[in-house]
């Protein structure tokens, strides 16, 4: 599985922002999938994840009520509400048939957040 993440950006604080990860391979359908961030500085943290079919969700405290993580059989969605200064970060998609482990990760994308 290939991972393509997008839809980064720079933004105001209060503005709302979507990411997209396009996945190639037929197995995608029935991995989980998730979102991670890093910002400057930091280590790569867990941001939202979602099981093969939807049906429940995960998220990380700082998020919860903001970010919505939506998925179908080709691609991973993140919807970004009300964004935060601190959420400026590179965002990278993952997918993994293992509940352990991430085995595949897209490559990135930037998400700025100005005061």
């Amino acid at each position: 599985v290939q991972l393509q993440a997008s839809g980064g950006g720079l933004v105001q604080a209060g503005d709302s922002l979507g990411l997209s990860c396009a996945a190639s391979g037929r197995t995608f359908s029935i991995y989980r999938a998730g979102w991670f961030c890093q910002a400057p500085g930091k280590e790569r943290e867990f941001v939202a994840t979602i099981v093969w079919n939807g049906g429940s969700t995960m998220y990380a405290d700082s998020v919860k009520g903001r970010f919505t993580i939506s998925r179908d059989k080709t691609s991973v969605y993140m919807r970004m509400n009300s964004l935060k200064p601190e959420d400026t970060a590179v965002y990278y998609c993952a997918a993994s048939p293992s509940s352990i482990s991430w085995q595949h990760w897209g490559q990135g994308t930037q998400v700025t957040v100005s005061s």
